[in-house]
């Protein structure tokens, strides 16, 4: 696995890899790293590989930190061995890596999320399908058989319209719908919340992976547990990969689906539409009130233009999404 100077740095620093030996040293988190990339930028240092040669002395003056902070980065960046061990682990399971300072990282996160965009990100499979147009399709892990139905005709939809399917890749709602693009020899991108390394395994996914059909991509550990935080924090990172978001079913004010649905419809990073019908849940209907774009189950028919559809009703929509400033290149 091929690294930039700048990703090596990045990954001692903000990833527990080749931590395993150390318990009591903790890599930086996102607020940490973020102040200390600004720091880097207006030092003489400029770059995080610099950090890869530089003493404890120049990190101390070139970027004006306290002892204990300085202490913590010198033992971070001095496992350059157990990293690289790690790393070719990883590349013989197929895991690649992105950083923040690496050019292929989604541009499209770093439009939406600015600062608040992972530092880095595991992965496996086609990466080029990150931020390429498509659809987050999102909705509850426990959905009823019209809800099940809905989330395979999306998926098939979103096939036929050549559009990349966005989900978590958790049960029902987002596995249906994945299923269903695939199927339908289209593309998908499953955001993962927990379990890259197991969840990648299955012998379907691997045909996919390896056919570049699909990519698995997570901000935690390859091998990291299921944590219901972590599986909060990765919702984000699903609406802003995509053009336009389904909400297929949604509880009322809790779980998953909701909070990124009323994030994304505060934030406007995309238009959110919501199944509407007789039959949806109250999730759904909460959301058509707080500004979410009706999709009627009527819509659903098979001659349905999905592409063209989202499009039209879009620029209807009283609440487009809106730009968001780039970010400066804060790594």
């Amino acid at each position: 696995m091929h690294l930039t100077a700048d990703a090596q740095a990045m990954l001692l620093l903000c990833s527990r890899l080749g931590l395993s030996n150390h318990p009591d040293l903790k890599p930086l988190t996102l607020r940490e790293w973020n102040p200390l990339a600004q720091r880097l930028r207006n030092s003489s240092l400029r770059r995080p590989g610099a950090l890869l040669e530089a003493t404890s002395d120049v990190l101390k003056e070139a970027l004006d930190l306290p002892d204990a902070v300085v202490e913590r980065l010198a033992r971070l960046l001095d496992r350059g061995g157990a990293l690289a061990i790690e790393l070719e682990r990883l590349d013989s399971l197929g895991i690649w890596v992105l950083t923040r300072a690496d050019v292929d990282y989604p541009q499209r996160w770093r439009e939406r999320l600015r600062a608040a965009a992972p530092a880095v990100v595991f992965g496996a499979g086609e990466k080029a399908l990150l931020g390429q147009p498509g659809v987050a399709v999102v909705g509850s892990r426990n959905v009823d058989e019209e809800g099940q139905t809905l989330a395979e005709f999306i998926g098939s939809a979103c096939a036929h319209a050549g559009l990349v399917l966005y989900s978590g890749g958790a049960r029902g709602v987002d596995s249906l719908s994945a299923q269903a693009a695939l199927a339908g020899r289209g593309t998908s991108v499953g955001v993962l919340a927990h379990s890259l390394e197991r969840l990648m395994r299955p012998p379907e996914t691997r045909a996919a992976l390896e056919r570049g059909d699909l990519a698995l991509v997570t901000p935690y550990a390859p091998d990291a547990g299921f944590s219901v935080g972590a599986a909060m924090g990765r919702n984000r990172l699903i609406y802003t990969l995509a053009d336009y978001a389904i909400v297929v079913a949604s509880d009322a004010g809790k779980g998953g689906t909701w909070a990124g649905a009323t994030a994304t419809l505060k934030a406007k990073w995309v238009p959110v539409f919501v199944l509407d019908g007789p039959t949806v849940p109250e999730g759904n209907r909460q959301l058509l009130k707080r500004g979410g774009i009706a999709f009627s189950v009527s819509s659903l028919t098979a001659s349905l233009s999905l592409r063209d559809w989202l499009e039209e009703h879009s620029a209807r929509s009283d609440s487009p999404a809106e730009k968001q400033p780039v970010q400066g290149k804060l790594f």
